[in-house]
């Protein structure tokens, strides 16, 4: 066969194997749906069990980005806290060697059409038949597990035709070796796929183009060339998305250090342990080793630094935390995630709520509306980007309950704004007189009500008994309406201009609706939303 067919039928493929790998992880992801959100947050209480859930879930899904976008996700929706989420993440990069496996122990020891087909049918039929529902979902998983391994064949047979008419980087020098790591760190990054380029890397090794020690170095480029996908994710992202993209990169930097300087010594081992488990000599089960053995050292290397690692991280990208204009919560990589992405919804609104009942409160203190300016431009901005976040959310697959979670966040969104709208066109509020004791103290009565009210209508406040939200209600519309008869009684007496009273009405009146806004966004959101700590 020439080297121009050959060529077509490796980037064919790579093409299916990439293909089919996107396809299983979607099925997957949509299938296990709410599980995947009950094993990660239930079991990550301590290190061991969020070690565990990343290896789990990363090995069910096939994908360790599937299983850090979620992670990172539940972060900014605070669900997760930095350090158990280090840990998942750590997880991950295990279950991704399940990858290898497969291939070296399914994907280059049968004939694969006898497995890979009968998945493609059976999928497709699921698929077709089950649209928008779990099995259809499954089906997506099953085609692409049978397209994946048609990839693995196509690679296998082009690299077993190419080994004569190409040479990959060889050597066990330290420029040879720089090389094949540089190799399978440009495929990584080229095709944002590691487990891409391990499957090249194990057929490559199988048909003779590669040693097993210049593999594994592919190997080990391939975990580097992971770290741009992480950077690229972080690009414009909220700090906890930084931060944990930031562990990504010390982990797999750190692991692929000492792998490299312990590279002879590992190779040695690995004839060992080979033994000792009784696999096939072959090398691609040796190099699946290799790729376990290296990821766990990397988990070994990490355990007793991961604190130190936590706390220099929560240290790092607070500018933006600082700006309160900035959206802490929602991070682009949770958008195809509907479930995700109403969470951090949620927590972004809550904050934008926060910043409303500031306002009215400080409205209600008589702050000039030039000072109320600064929190408007931090609600007009964080409302401008909910909106933005939710238009490009994926709604496709949005469950019911999430589709319902969304409509309720952008209903409590607008009661918000309304809120922060209202008390900056009541500032600035003037008192009355002070020789009229009787205004004065229908004033303050006012004053006092309308700001309890406010009070417990915080979203960042404690959860507040409904009993009491609707005696402080109560009390703020009696006081309201005391007020205004007041107001009124003196118009009709001639003891006030009706310019001043018209004018002072619509200022009582904009704080009274303000608080009338935040109480209904209270009622409709009643659970208290607690703010992340650094």
């Amino acid at each position: 066969m020439s080297l121009w067919a050959l060529s077509a039928s490796l980037a064919g493929g790579l093409g299916l194997f990439l293909l089919g790998m996107s396809m299983m992880t979607d099925g997957l992801k949509l299938a296990a749906g709410p599980a995947l959100e009950r094993i990660l947050t239930w079991a990550t209480r301590t290190r061991w069990h969020a070690l565990g859930s990343g290896v789990m879930v990363t090995a069910l899904v096939q994908s360790s980005s599937a299983v850090t976008v979620a992670a990172i996700g539940f972060v900014n929706a605070g669900l997760l806290s930095l350090g158990p989420a280090l840990w998942v993440l750590f997880g991950a990069n295990v279950g991704t060697t399940m990858t290898g496996w497969i291939v070296a122990l399914v994907g280059l020891k049968f004939k694969i059409e006898a497995l890979a087909l009968p998945l493609i049918g059976v999928g497709v039929v699921l698929r077709l038949i089950g649209e928008g529902q779990r099995r259809g979902a499954i089906g997506s998983a099953l085609a692409g597990f049978g397209l994946l391994f048609l990839g693995i064949a196509m690679l296998q047979q082009s690299f077993t035709g190419l080994a004569g008419q190409l040479s990959l980087p060889q050597g066990e020098g330290p420029l040879a070796v720089a090389a094949q790591v540089g190799v399978g760190a440009l495929m990584t990054v080229l095709m944002q796929s590691s487990s891409a380029s391990m499957a090249i890397a194990l057929t490559a090794a199988q048909g003779g183009m590669l040693t097993l020690q210049g593999a594994a170095a592919v190997v080990i480029g391939a975990n580097i060339g992971t770290t741009a996908t992480a950077l690229l994710a972080a690009i414009g992202a909220t700090p906890n998305a930084r931060r944990a993209a930031a562990a990504h990169v010390v982990f797999n930097g750190i692991t692929a250090i000492v792998a490299l300087a312990l590279l002879p010594w590992l190779m040695g081992a690995l004839g060992v342990a080979r033994e000792a488990l009784g696999l096939p000599s072959d090398p691609a089960a040796k190099l699946a080793l290799f790729h376990t053995i290296f990821n766990v050292l990397g988990v070994l290397l990490m355990w007793p630094l991961a604190n130190h690692l936590t706390h220099w991280l929560q240290a790092r990208f607070r500018a933006r935390e600082e700006d309160e204009a900035q959206a802490q919560y929602l991070d682009d990589n949770v958008l195809q995630v509907p479930s995700l992405a109403v969470d951090a919804l949620k927590r972004e609104v809550a904050r934008m709520g926060h910043v409303a009942v500031r306002m009215a409160r400080a409205a209600l203190a008589g702050t000039a509306a030039p000072a109320l300016a600064l929190d408007q431009a931090i609600v007009t901005r964080l409302d401008a980007a909910v909106e933005t976040f939710v238009e490009r959310m994926n709604r496709s697959a949005m469950s019911q309950r999430a589709s319902e979670q969304l409509a309720q966040v952008l209903r409590v969104q607008r009661y918000h704004q309304t809120t922060a709208e209202q008390a900056y066109a009541a500032a600035p509020l003037r008192r009355p007189d002070e020789d009229d004791t009787r205004m004065m103290t229908l004033h303050e009565i006012f004053l006092r009500s309308a700001d309890a009210l406010l009070a417990l209508c915080d979203p960042l406040a404690t959860e507040p008994q409904t009993a009491a939200l609707d005696a402080a209600t109560l009390n703020m519309e009696a006081a309201y309406e005391h007020l205004k008869t007041g107001l009124l009684s003196m118009v009709a007496a001639g003891g006030a201009r009706f310019a001043y009273t018209e004018e002072a009405l619509r200022r009582y009146s904009a704080l009274r609706r303000a608080a009338q806004q935040a109480t209904k966004a209270r009622r409709r959101w009643p659970t208290a939303v607690e703010p992340i700590e650094s």
